[in-house]
Parts: C-alpha cells; sequence; structure tokens
C-alpha cells in the first residue's frame, strides 16, 4: 500500500480518534489517506491552536493526541504546543511535513531541520527515511509520548516517503503495566507517617493523571489527614471536602503555607517541579515522603527523606493498607487555617462594585458551573484566584497550566475539552491578552457547531505583568493596549456576542450562554487594582496571625 495509507492505518491502530491542524502541499498524500479513514480531521486556523487543542486531548483521555502541520512555518508553529505539552506531562504527537529528500527541485525553499527543532522540547523525534520504518517509528512514538512522565513527540513525514509504497506490516501495541513499590519503601512511609504529629497531604500534578483519585480518597477517608494541592492538582479530591486545606497557589505567605509551616510531614503526592514550588524545604527537622511514578528530582529546595517509585494509585493502596489513625496525630490547626482563609474571601466575593473584582468573578462561574463542568483558563493573574478560590469537584474539571504557562491556549483547550465531552457544559476564561493570541479559532468552534461560552476579563493591558510591575514599585509602562468591540467581533464569526454591564448581571448571563446553544463570548470589564495590596499584603498580614 502507499506509505501514507500504512501511516494512517498505524493511528488508527494505536486508537487515534482525531488529528488536529492545517495540512499543506507536503501533506497531501496523508490527507486523502485521512479522508478514507475513520479518523477526523478537525482543521484549525492557526498551527498553534492545534498543538495546544491536542495536548489537552491527550490531558483529558490519557491517550496520545495528535496533530498536524506542513514543513517550515508550520511546523515552527507547533514549537509552543510541543514545549506545553512536554513541560506540562501531556501525551501529543506532531507530525509535520517535508520537502521530498530523496531529488527534490526547490532548492532548501521552506527548509529548516525542524527535527533538531524539536529536540530539546520533546520525549522522541525523527524523519521517516523509508516506507517499511513507518509501523515501528508510530509504535515507539506512541510508547514513548504514553509512558511516565508523558509528554511530546514528533514525526517528520517527507512527501516523497509518503507517495512511496510499501509491504510492511503493522506492530500490536504492547502489553505493559507500570512497575509498583518496592515493599521496604511502604513500611517505612507507613512508619513515618503513623509517627508524625502532623501529617499532610501535597496532591501535585502527576496525582491528577492514571486514575488516582480513587486511592487518594480511601486513603483520606481511613485517616483523617487533611490535604492541599497544587494549581495542576486540583479536583484529584473533591475541594469541597472539609480536609481540603487549601491550594498552593501563591509561593508561600497565603492561608495554605501556614498548614505547610506547621506540618511535620508532608506526604508529597504526584510532585512535578514543572509547577512553581508549593512549599520550601529547609533543614528544620521537617520530612517530606515522595510518592511518584518515578524518583525526586532534588534541589535546593526539595529532598524529600522518603522516595516512594512506583505507580501512585498502587503505592497510595499499599499505604492505606497498612496505616492506621494515630491518637497522637493533631490535625485541627489546618481546619483553623482553612477557616480564616474561607472568611478572608467572604467580603471581596460579594462585593458589587464594578468592573468586576476576580474573587466575585470567580465566586459567581463556581456558582453556575455543574460540578461535572470543566472551566479551561488562559493564561494571566486571574488563573491566581481561580486555582486558590474555585472549589475542583472532580479531577480535570479546572484546566490550567502551571507549567509553560502559555498565553494563547484558553481557547483551543476549551474546544478540545467539549469534543472530548460533547455532553459537558465547558468554560473557556481568557485574559483579553491571551484572548487575542487565538481568537481564531472561534471560527473552528462555530464550524464544528460547539456548544461552548468564552468569557474574556478585559482590563485593556497585560495584567499579570503590571501586577508584577506595581509590586516591583515601578513606572506604569509598556503593557496597556486596545481592544476590538468583543461583541461585534463575535459576532462576526457567527458567534453570539455579550457584553457585561453590572457585576449583579454577570452570573444570570453566563447562566443563560451555558443553557443556549451554539458558541458564546462575553466581554467582562475587570477590575485588578487591588491585586497587588491583596495578594503581596493582606493576605500575608492576615495569614501571619494564625
Amino acid at each position: 500500500m502507499k506509505a501514507s495509507d500504512l501511516f494512517i492505518k498505524a493511528l488508527e491502530a494505536e486508537g487515534v480518534e482525531y488529528i488536529f491542524g492545517i495540512p499543506g502541499e507536503e501533506n497531501l498524500d496523508l490527507l486523502e489517506s485521512i479522508r478514507t479513514s475513520s479518523i477526523k480531521l478537525i482543521l484549525t486556523r492557526h498551527e498553534q491552536g492545534a498543538g495546544f487543542m491536542a495536548a489537552t486531548y491527550g490531558r483529558l483521555t490519557g491517550k496520545v493526541g495528535v496533530c498536524l502541520s506542513t514543513l517550515g512555518p508550520g511546523a515552527t508553529n507547533l514549537v509552543t504546543p510541543a514545549a506545553y505539552a512536554q513541560l506540562g506531562a501531556m501525551p501529543m504527537l506532531m507530525i509535520t511535513g517535508q520537502k521530498p529528500i530523496k531529488t527534490s527541485k526547490q532548492g532548501r525553499f521552506q527548509v529548516i531541520d525542524a527535527v533538531d527543532m524539536m529536540r530539546p522540547i520533546t520525549k522522541y523525534t525523527t524523519q521517516v527515511v523509508s516506507g517499511d520504518r513507518i509501523p515501528s517509528i508510530i509504535r515507539e512514538a506512541f510508547r514513548i509520548a504514553h509512558e511516565e512522565r508523558p509528554g511530546a513527540v514528533h514525526i517528520e513525514l517527507p512527501e516523497d516517503i509518503a507517495a512511496e509504497k510499501t509491504t510492511s506490516p503493522l506492530l500490536r501495541p504492547s502489553y505493559s503495566r507500570r512497575p509498583i513499590a518496592e515493599y521496604k519503601a511502604i513500611n517505612e512511609a507507613v512508619s513515618m507517617i503513623e509517627k508524625a504529629n502532623s501529617p499532610l497531604i501535597l496532591i501535585g500534578a502527576g496525582a491528577n493523571r492514571k486514575l488516582t483519585a480513587k486511592m487518594l480518597r480511601e486513603f483520606v477517608d481511613k485517616t483523617g489527614i487533611p490535604f492541599v494541592t497544587t494549581q495542576m492538582g486540583k479536583g484529584v479530591l473533591n475541594e469541597e471536602d472539609a480536609l481540603f486545606a487549601g491550594n498552593t497557589a501563591l509561593s508561600d505567605g497565603d492561608f495554605v503555607h501556614r498548614a505547610i509551616k506547621r506540618a511535620d510531614l508532608i506526604i508529597n503526592v504526584g510532585h512535578d517541579v514543572v509547577e512553581k514550588p508549593p512549599f520550601f524545604m529547609h533543614n528544620d527537622g521537617k520530612q517530606v515522603i515522595h510518592i511518584n511514578f518515578e524518583p525526586a528530582a532534588v534541589d535546593p529546595v526539595y529532598f524529600p527523606q522518603l522516595e516512594v517509585v512506583g505507580d501512585i494509585a498502587n503505592s497510595i493502596w499499599q499505604i492505606k493498607e497498612r496505616v492506621e489513625p494515630q491518637s497522637n496525630w493533631k490535625l485541627d490547626f489546618y481546619k483553623d487555617v482553612h477557616e480564616a482563609y474561607v472568611n478572608h474571601r467572604a467580603e471581596a466575593e460579594n462585593d458589587d462594585r464594578f468592573p468586576v473584582l476576580p474573587e466575585r468573578f470567580v465566586r459567581d462561574v463556581r456558582a453556575v458551573m455543574p460540578k461535572e463542568g470543566i472551566v479551561t483558563l488562559d493564561n494571566g493573574v486571574y488563573k491566581i484566584w481561580f486555582a486558590r478560590n474555585y472549589p475542583a469537584y472532580q479531577p480535570n474539571t479546572l484546566l490550567l497550566d502551571n507549567a509553560l504557562a502559555s498565553m494563547g491556549a484558553g481557547l483551543p483547550s476549551a474546544i478540545a475539552a467539549k469534543i472530548v465531552n460533547p455532553e459537558v457544559p465547558v468554560l473557556s476564561v481568557c485574559g483579553d491578552g491571551g484572548f487575542m493570541m487565538n481568537s481564531q479559532e472561534l471560527e473552528t468552534a462555530v464550524r464544528l457547531k460547539l456548544d461552548l461560552v468564552v468569557i474574556i476579563l478585559r482590563d485593556d493591558a497585560y495584567g499579570m505583568i503590571k501586577w508584577k510591575q506595581a509590586h516591583m514599585e515601578l513606572g506604569n509602562f509598556g503593557l496597556d493596549y486596545g481592544n476590538p468591540d468583543f461583541v461585534e467581533y463575535a459576532n462576526a464569526y457567527g458567534a453570539h456576542g455579550w457584553r457585561i454591564e453590572s457585576t449583579s448581571s454577570l452570573r444570570e448571563r453566563i447562566q443563560h450562554c451555558l443553557q443556549t446553544s451554539g458558541v458564546h463570548v462575553i466581554d467582562c470589564p475587570v477590575d485588578y487594582s487591588m491585586n497587588d495590596e491583596t495578594l503581596n499584603n493582606t493576605i500575608r498580614e492576615l495569614s501571619s496571625q494564625l
């Protein structure tokens, strides 16, 4: 058969459902092979959007998301999504085209070394030089992308290789199981937990993969040990739980850090070094148990005393089976910390001023989103408020990026989330800066007839950087811009545009859009003027009193 047909059949054998992307001349044989396959092509308006969609598909399903581009500028547009998937541990395959490698009449027109370009930001990158090698290359790419720690892989398929004939057979995916932790490490973990006075569980990004939530739920129910989460660990356990003690949205100085400081043992489940450190270790007697798929990456602020390396869910199950609640545990302080945090939130969450305060905005979104509803965030200062103030009830229902933290990912991620979960309400929250980086994907959402709500928090500036600028006591310079009329902009794409003109109308408008079919874009002015004082001063002062 034609090599491009074999390539697509190999993807089908791996269970690929969608390919997100933009084909070019060098992909036309591959495009024809897709046309006659079971795989659906999701044509996007920019390769970056396609990459973000593929990465989010991988994040939500645990399967490898696939995206496609042509050579040269198409391939370079996948660099940011490659880093996004790689740092965020999202399994993703990028397929890029290339000029013929045997003979070419176009010299080096559009030709760059895409394989070497991708090498530093992927787990695996290669060029197909023979159609006969396609089955083994694809099997290896999927194996590497999927295995812990998941990430990005890249295959370059030249135009002449795609067109050649091959008789190479497909390779079946191998059966494999993740290794489990050694019993001596489990026994030591049980001993450390039972001897501790104030143990605390910290749930990180690695625990939001591989369905570890069930085992963690059983562990918490049996022991009664409170838990905190990192930004990308949100939702592994229900954050309505009375044992939830907060999220490490800030690096230090928040109420949650008082709980972390009081703990004499931190059970660190799924720690991922790509996230900003949720706490800083010191030689002060505090102990840390590292429970993860892989060993700890030690640095000056993270040097755990015990490493339990293996499948996380199995490790938690083994510890849960052996550990017993202890009378010497002192856990009431954690409840006091969380109560103080909730009380502090109340004032801003009930503030009716307009433009809306971010705390009030987060409260209203949480009020209207069902427990299984998915919120995707772009990147801006509102991400801190969502991580800190938005209780996530189920895994991967608040999709934020605390790894690469790239702007422009919010809308494409929402599109992928809706494709994967068509019956679940999906809402994307973007700053005006991040939204405009991939706003063209509104056309993709409308063309696919998705039911989607996009809220633009408009402050006419790069608000996150302005917050940092103010904290450094620097002059207000270089960060303000103009915006289009977002209502008319949405309408021009065939979406429904709305403008919020009072804080009291916000919740009702979001509710209406969630219940009405089509793509809805809501322009919501936001007031970030209190960010510096609240995040850098007020919270630190109040939490220090505990």
